[in-house]
């Protein structure tokens, strides 16, 4: 009833509007960003020794954290930092020991939000497995810090992660491919410096002034007002 007495339906992604209108809503459903405060992203840490990749996120079913770890374990010049915590917590640590990977991974469980922009800073690449991101907060931050990243072909990662620009998609559930691109930006500073300054071009277009003036536009056409909408970039 909700969906029915609206004008306008939004959701983050052209994926998540698909998903709304294969189960029925509106056509008028339109995709507008949640949009990001890119500036904030935008600091410097000393990096770790070795080159680091970083997951952001719930350790849940669906991020698929173990098959990180299990790409990392073949990757002996990497370590891993995972941020977050979840109901599958203590079962990627035991993976982690059972991979013999505890030396050069390291879970940190909830952390601040100074230390999370230190995370994102410290890092030289993002990885997100996950499954099911409508449009995954996560890994827009890793991108507005300047980072590659390694995403799972899935729901509304391929809307961030352009294969080979700014990082590389894998089949979820394909370790092999995922150890593959995780080895070759490990080993290729140039490339993950070209990849993270294309990911900041891409992540541009989430800025967050844009999404509000969207919004307005969007705001202003449901009060009957002539206002120009602009579709912003996914």
């Amino acid at each position: 009833r909700v969906f029915g007495r609206a004008d306008i339906v939004t959701a983050p992604t052209p994926r998540a509007v698909q998903l709304l209108h294969d189960s029925g809503f509106p056509e008028r459903a339109l995709p507008v960003s949640c949009g990001i405060d890119i500036s904030r992203y935008q600091r410097e840490v000393t990096h770790n020794d070795r080159p680091t990749a970083l997951f952001v996120g719930r350790l849940d079913e669906e991020k698929r954290v173990g098959e990180f770890l299990r790409a990392l374990a073949r990757v002996p010049a990497a370590v891993g930092e995972i941020v977050g915590d979840g109901t599958c917590r203590s079962e990627w640590e035991k993976l982690a020991q059972d991979l013999g990977i505890t030396d050069r991974v390291r879970f940190h469980g909830f952390v601040s939000e100074d230390e999370l922009l230190d995370a994102y800073a410290r890092c030289d690449l993002f990885v997100m497995p996950g499954v099911a991101e409508l449009q995954s907060l996560a890994t827009m931050e890793a991108m507005a810090a300047g980072k590659p990243v390694i995403a799972a072909n899935a729901m509304a990662l391929p809307h961030l992660v352009h294969s080979g620009r700014n990082g590389w998609l894998f089949e979820p559930g394909d370790v092999n491919q995922l150890t593959q691109r995780l080895h070759t930006l490990v080993h290729d500073a140039p490339l993950r410096t070209r990849m993270g300054a294309a990911s900041r071009e891409i992540i541009s277009r989430h800025a967050l002034a844009a999404t509000l003036q969207r919004f307005e536009e969007l705001y202003a056409q449901a009060m009957g007002r002539t206002a120009p909408v602009t579709a912003l970039a996914a």
